[in-house]
């Protein structure tokens, strides 16, 4: 019979105290010679592919090696898990609607003498925003299994964070007597508004785009024009 001290109780513990082995998310190796990167290209693009029919949950990377025409090995190489893929994916997507809004932002789009040039300028970045996402290839697929899974949460996070930076930095200026919370604070309201209209619009084109994306960018003018 085992007393209170042995070593087979302390050592054990309930199973769900156990530390969970962590999702290793980064890309394993980027190729450099222009075969491997054809097969990472492939792999990403065959990857969004079936995120657009099938979704995130039913997404393996058996799935993707059977639709790319590659052994699972050649998959490995590169990426350790579909989340990782998923990552690859979602940094591509989020960067290419960050370099739009930053190089609106950098071109004067937070400024505007009137309330009708500022609501102008707000609605062509949020138009160019919906375009971007939806001529990035899987780009709505992509976009969803970002945000069903919590893993990369971080990523949109980290994105929305950026733009919000580069934002305060024109508005710090705009504004020198405003407070600088209350800069940062707006900021990333802003950012946050205009990234879920645009993906309201993405997820149902046919549902008030033109109206959601008009009131969103009302909101940007209107605030703006009191912030002082």
């Amino acid at each position: 019979m085992m007393t209170a001290s042995s070593p087979s109780q302390t050592a054990a513990k309930p199973a769900g105290k156990r530390r969970r082995r962590a999702i290793p998310l980064a890309t394993k190796h980027r190729p450099i010679q222009a075969r491997g990167q054809d097969t990472f290209e492939l792999i990403l693009d065959v990857a969004g592919e079936l995120l657009r029919e099938i979704g995130f949950e039913q997404l393996t990377t058996n799935l993707i090696c059977q639709r790319a025409g590659l052994t699972p090995p050649a998959l490995y190489r590169y990426f350790p898990n579909k989340y990782a893929v998923l990552k690859e994916l979602g940094d591509r997507l989020m960067r290419a609607q960050d370099d739009e809004v930053l190089i609106w932002a950098a071109e004067g789009g937070l400024t505007g003498a009137t309330f009708e040039e500022r609501l102008a300028k707000s609605i062509a970045i949020q138009e160019r925003m919906v375009a971007v996402h939806r001529e990035f290839p899987g780009g709505i697929a992509i976009g969803r299994a970002l945000r069903a899974v919590p893993l990369l949460n971080d990523l949109r996070i980290r994105s929305r964070d950026m733009v919000a930076a580069a934002f305060a930095e024109t508005l710090r200026d705009q504004y020198p007597n405003t407070d600088e919370r209350r800069i940062q604070v707006a900021c990333r309201l802003i950012v946050e508004l205009g990234y879920s209209a645009s993906e309201m619009v993405v997820e149902e084109p046919d549902r008030d785009a033109d109206i959601i994306n008009r009131e969103v960018c009302v909101m940007f003018a209107r605030y703006l024009e009191h912030f002082d």
